[in-house]
């Protein structure tokens, strides 16, 4: 799993942060899935090494216009490009798919894949052979949500010197022990495949918390995460302008981390004027996380993160 980062600024586009937009690639699949496409975000996947080709899913956590003005733009892009004509999912709040279908009718925009909606709410979105995603509605200006991306368990690891000890010969039988079932050996013996397969390995979880300012659902959803990646649109001192706004201060979003047990926080959705001021003040939003924090990074414009190996 690979997490690309095409636009980590908060509201309007900088000279040096895009609006928002998160790639989450499963390179095992060549699979794309984004996380909201704010404006210039099909300009941005040019950029970067991602592939429309391999674009599958969208995850929109809310419909404001630094979140979702890129998508009719994106999917253009990927309909006008050759021969790609796989579907795309979109993912969203109430109202998403009637502004999109809305915005591509009225400009003419035909599109060559099928395009399909699914309307999201608390609970359990989607689910496939080895990955879920639930979801939980956050604090925000309009109906914002966030998602937790879990890999299903897998199988532990098959002890193949140990069967071969037992005399169990390599072919079919190694199979069926794999799966936890028996065999029968040709002397009678049988052999309990349980017995050499170890305990289930766990699979990761991520979390991508859309603009939210302090809610239990980003922690409870949070709780025991690999990687959450929250908003700090703000530092404490502009707590106040924050709270009016629904985001949440770089100490909010670590506060969330710690009381979540996260392995890893980064943040993103960083107001442009912790840049534009003289000096630059990114760096002292980042150390108001680290204090609270200690394993926490900051994200930038494509700037990618693999997420370890359970």
């Amino acid at each position: 799993m690979k997490l690309t980062f095409l636009g980590t600024g908060a509201g309007s586009p900088s000279l040096t942060r895009n609006v928002s937009s998160l790639g989450l690639q499963w390179p095992q699949r060549a699979a794309l899935w984004l996380f909201d496409a704010g404006e210039g975000t099909q300009q941005q996947v040019l950029k970067s090494s991602l592939k429309l080709s391999h674009l599958e899913q969208i995850w929109v956590t809310h419909l404001h216009g630094d979140h979702v003005f890129g998508l009719p733009g994106l999917l253009a892009s990927r309909s006008s490009a050759q021969d790609i004509q796989t579907p795309v999912t979109i993912f969203g709040p109430a109202g998403l798919e009637e502004w999109l279908r809305t915005t591509l009718r009225l400009t003419a925009t035909g599109l060559k894949f099928p395009l399909q909606f699914v309307t999201v709410s608390e609970g359990l979105v989607y689910e496939d052979d080895t990955r879920e995603v639930h979801c939980r509605r956050l604090n925000h200006r309009v109906t914002s949500y966030g998602y937790a991306v879990r890999e299903k368990p897998r199988p532990g690891t098959f002890d193949a010197d140990a069967a071969k000890a037992l005399g169990v010969p390599f072919g079919p039988q190694f199979g069926v022990l794999k799966a936890g079932g028996s065999v029968i050996l040709p002397d009678g013996r049988s052999v309990d495949g349980a017995a050499l397969v170890g305990p289930l390995r766990l699979g990761r979880k991520i979390v991508i918390c859309g603009d939210t300012g302090v809610t239990p659902a980003a922690t409870e959803l949070s709780q025991g995460a690999d990687i959450l990646v929250h908003e700090a649109t703000f530092m404490t001192d502009q707590q106040e302008r924050a709270v009016a706004a629904g985001h949440s201060t770089a100490a909010e979003a670590a506060t969330v981390a710690r009381e979540a047990e996260v392995g890893t926080l980064i943040l993103t959705h960083i107001s442009a004027r912790y840049e534009s001021e003289t000096p630059p003040r990114v760096s002292d939003l980042l150390a108001e996380a680290l204090a609270i924090f200690p394993n926490t990074l900051l994200a930038h414009d494509f700037w990618t993160y693999e997420v370890p190996a359970p």
